[in-house]
């Protein structure tokens, strides 16, 4: 288990708190709203789904998805949730390398939310090229993610030789951890997502921001 997936097990129970503070309750319904409309009709792939909220939301319209996650306290929590087994399907699985089982044609879109700040910025390129590869063509690609807002967000700790941040985060049990936490302006997600998709668009509110691409 790498430092990530142990700290998302250890903080597991308490990691949907932060969809309760009132103020991101603007930007949450903006976006609950949009992730649903986005992905209306389509077979999705979700990487690093973590507790299912963002599922619950992506299944209101899409066909079908197969939300992974490496954590398996993550995805007992969204198991919980009981959405429809006719749409959701929860895997344990890798997001940094995909199920075997993917394979171009498979699915139509392609979504993570909260996962992008945690893909160091030299892994990118090939991280989306393997996306490129598994997924095929013209497949929708939706990320969203945190704005590092200031006051508010946990501060940047530090900033290692390729411009990733990292933040240190307390879990329940008192243990520090850090991870790695990048918060890409615009244009660096413009520049990057351009490598591997077209029709680059990128959204951003006060607390969050949300892109949306077509793979090459």
């Amino acid at each position: 288990m790498n430092s990530l997936q142990k700290y998302y097990a250890q903080c597991a129970l308490t990691y949907d708190d932060i969809y309760e503070q009132e103020e991101r309750q603007d930007d949450l319904e903006e976006l609950q709203a949009r992730v649903a409309e986005l992905l209306s009709g389509h077979t999705v792939l979700e990487l690093a789904c973590g507790s299912g909220y963002w599922t619950e939301y992506a299944a209101i319209g899409a066909k079908a998805i197969t939300a992974i996650d490496s954590s398996a306290e993550m995805l007992a929590l969204a198991a919980e949730r009981e959405l429809d087994e006719d749409v959701v399907r929860f895997e344990l699985a890798d997001a940094m390398t995909l199920p075997d089982d993917v394979a171009p044609g498979q699915y139509t879109a392609c979504f993570a939310a909260g996962w992008w700040s945690h893909v160091g910025r030299a892994a990118q390129d090939k991280y989306l090229a393997l996306l490129r590869a598994k997924l095929g063509k013209d497949v929708l690609l939706v990320l969203l993610d945190s704005c590092h807002v200031e006051g508010v967000s946990m501060p940047i700790a530090r900033t290692d030789a390729d411009g990733n941040t990292y933040q240190f985060r307390l879990t329940a049990d008192g243990a520090r951890h850090e991870i790695m936490k990048n918060y890409p302006s615009d244009s660096f997600i413009r520049k990057r997502l351009a490598t591997a998709a077209r029709d680059v668009r990128v959204n951003r509110l006060e607390y969050y921001w949300i892109a949306t691409a077509r793979l090459k």
